[in-house]
């Protein structure tokens, strides 16, 4: 697939947070980090060729699940900038409260480290930097397709 990456240069919704993103809490930046990471799988699967809303769902769980979520953090960890590994430790810290339907609470605990990355770094505006880091996470499944 070589399609050119879309990087958007402005907000994607109107509704800024109520605190500046350095102050909110882990559990809220992975919150939004988990909507911002499901619209984009879903736009990626979207942009393949098969699109039965069957095979769509199917294909976009391999990439949103706890356990695919924790792999890609384990694999990015050693690009993060010491502020985004610092916002992975708040993340994988934080107690939610639930618990994991089909993930161990290690799987779960880095699966909300890596949602709540994208959460801060969508807040914090840094739009490159998420479209880069959430590129990365599609690379091994591209590689097992050629």
């Amino acid at each position: 697939m070589s399609q050119e990456p879309f990087v958007m240069e402005t907000d994607l919704f109107c509704f800024p947070p109520a605190k500046e993103p350095k102050l909110l809490g882990p559990i809220v930046l992975a919150y939004i980090g988990d909507a911002i990471y499901e619209v984009f799988i879903r736009q990626y699967v979207i942009s393949m060729a098969n699109q039965r809303p069957n095979h769509l769902h199917r294909l976009s769980t391999q990439y949103v699940s706890a356990k695919a979520q924790a792999k890609n953090l384990q694999r990015l960890m050693p690009i993060l900038s010491e502020e985004e590994a610092d916002i992975v430790k708040r993340g994988r810290n934080a107690k939610s409260g639930t618990s994991a339907k089909n993930a161990d609470i290690l799987e779960y605990r880095h699966s909300t480290a890596f949602e709540c990355l994208l959460g801060y770094l969508y807040y914090t505006k840094q739009l490159e930097r998420l479209q880069y880091i959430m590129m990365q996470t599609l690379e091994p499944y591209q590689q097992d397709a050629k």
